[in-house]
Formats: structure tokens, sequence, C-alpha cells
């Protein structure tokens, strides 16, 4: 979920796959064959076989962020599983993200996955789309926007859940003041996660506007406000990599301020460990690019829709704290979580 930077900027994967283990384990079987019953079951349960579809994964990230790369591992893991052709493209821009999704309808791909940070600007795209009976899946942001964009299904968590679990948190920590730092303004899932914060937690809620894409920046703002006022005891980011920077800001404000977060990476998990963030919100980013991709394989093949088209598909939130990293520490070192 964590966004910002150069407007414009696209960064492109496409991916290819080998045959499925179907294929191998289809060999060693005396009864296997292109004659028999094999061929009709695999196409009914939808396996990869004959013409291979095309998928575009279209999102907002910016290049290198530790999210978005989970969210197109995942992605590819799908895609490999499938036997998908799978083009992942980017921009953090909302125009330029949705002559994206424009450029991945006049390749006639068989679907896209596309997340919905500014809703309004891929409203159009989505219907061109659709009218080109392309279907298309929302993942990661857009919770409240999915239906009435026309996406047919949707993989996330629901931010505002999520900020409400993290206010109440707060308040079994006792904590008295919070700060959340907002990376990217008018991005409505980093919005939701604030607002959730301010409903639930019981003591003052403030937000912050800075830069996500200058750490030294940011450090200094946090820095400057964490000194402007010493009651606050708690910094709540909304991305692993900005709580890190917010690590180093407590230290040079010279504050007894802790430091909570939104998602999770390997080096966020060591921070958790060592004490120095006090919990992470996992979402899950792998299973969200995973199950997008999966998903359209699903409906293309067998007709399936994830939440009936009416409920999304919730990844998270789940909490990581000290207690409890250490079942997810393998997993995020393996680059996966």
């Amino acid at each position: 979920m964590n966004t910002s930077p150069p407007p414009h900027a696209t960064f492109r994967l496409i991916r290819g796959t080998a045959p499925t283990v179907a294929v191998a384990v289809c060999l060693l079987l005396s009864g296997c064959s292109g004659t028999g019953g094999g061929d009709s079951g695999t196409d009914a349960a939808g396996a990869a076989s004959g013409t291979r579809l095309k998928f575009a994964m279209v999102t907002h990230s910016t290049k290198g962020d530790d999210f978005w790369v989970l969210v197109q591992k995942g992605a590819e893991a799908a895609a490999a599983k499938d036997n998908v052709e799978l083009t992942y493209t980017s921009d953090p821009d909302a125009t330029g993200q949705a002559e994206l999704v424009r450029d991945a309808v006049r390749d006639k791909v068989d679907g896209i996955a596309v997340t919905l940070a500014k809703p309004d600007a891929m409203k159009a795209p989505i219907a061109q789309a659709k009218a080109s009976d392309i279907p298309v899946v929302g993942l990661n942001s857009g919770i409240d926007a999915w239906q009435s964009e026309g996406v047919l299904e949707f993989f996330g968590q629901d931010e505002s859940v999520a900020g409400r679990a993290v206010g109440d948190k707060l308040d079994a920590l006792r904590a008295k003041h919070s700060l959340c730092v907002i990376q990217e303004r008018g991005n409505v899932a980093l919005e939701a996660r604030c607002a959730g914060v301010k409903k639930a937690f019981s003591g003052e809620t403030e937000n912050l506007y800075v830069d996500g894409t200058d750490a030294d920046t940011m450090s200094a703002t946090i820095t400057a406000r964490l000194k402007q006022d010493p009651s606050i005891d708690e910094v709540v980011t909304l991305g692993a990599q900005f709580a890190r920077t917010a690590v180093g800001a407590v230290k040079a404000a010279g504050t007894k301020a802790k430091v909570a977060t939104f998602d999770l990476n390997d080096g966020l998990v060591k921070s958790v460990q060592n004490g120095d963030v006090q919990f992470a919100v996992d979402q899950q980013p792998y299973l969200q690019g995973y199950l997008a991709v999966d998903s359209l394989w699903l409906y293309k093949t067998n007709g399936n829709i994830s939440g009936g088209g009416v409920a999304p598909v919730l990844t998270g939130p789940a909490f990581v704290t000290k207690t409890n990293v250490g079942a997810v520490a393998k997993f995020a070192a393996n680059g996966t979580r």
C-alpha cells in the first residue's frame, strides 16, 4: 500500500512459466493418453492447457518498494502455477496508471488485476476493459470502491477495520497521543487507516503528511514534530520502510515515543524482534498478488468468482509482535512475507 513518487514512472515485467506438475505426473501414468478422459478432466478443472492466457497486473507502486516486490512475487507464483503469461506494470501517478490499464485493453489481454488507490481515475479504463469483455479484479487498495467501479472481485485488507484495530491496540498499550504519518496525500487506503486509528483510539490522534519518496525529509519532519510536542508517545507509520525511518527520527528527537506500523518485510521483522518497533499490521501482500492472478485464471477456466462478487476476500489485518514474530520470520527471510 506504500506509494508515491515521480509521476509517469512505469515499470514492466513479463513472466513466462514452465509446464505444470500435472503434465509430468501424466507421463508416469500408463493410462494417460491424448484420447482418454484425462484431457477433459484437466480442462474441466481449469488446468493450464491449450491456448495460454495473458493477464496484466497494473498497480500504483513505485520501483523498488519492498511491499510491492512481495505483491509481484505472489503474482508471479500464481502465474507460474497456472501457466499464465503475466505482465506487471505500475505507475504511482493515477493518470499514468489509468493509461497502463488502457494499454492492457489494447493488448487484448484475457484479464486485468488493478489497484484502486485513486478510484475515480480507474473508472473509465475499467469500463473500457469491461466493454471489451475483459474481466477485472481489484487488489490492495479500494475496498470501498471496487463494486461501484464494476470490478469482479477484490483481494485485500479493510483499511478502516485495520485502523480501528490499531487504535484498540494503542489503548491496550496505554498510549496517550499518536502521530499517524501519511506518506501520500489522497491515497484512500492510507487516509482510511489513520481515520480508523482516530475513531478507535481513546487518546489524541493527529495526522502528519510527509513525502514518502524522500527519507531524509520525512525523518526531519517527524523529528521536528516530536520535538515540538513531547506529549506524542506513539508514531504510527503506514509502511514497513517508513517505520525504520521513524525509529531514527524518534532517536534524533530524543523522546521516548514508540513506533508501530502497518505492513511487514524482512527488515521490519528484525525491528520487531529487537524491540525498535512495537508491532506491525500484516495484510499479506504476497497473498494479494497471488490471489488476484489465480482468481482471474479460475474465472476464465472454470467460471469461479471469489466472494460471489458481493464480498471482498480479506487478507488482513493480523498483528505481528515480538511474541509471535518468529512464526513469520523464516518466510520473511525467503522474501514472501
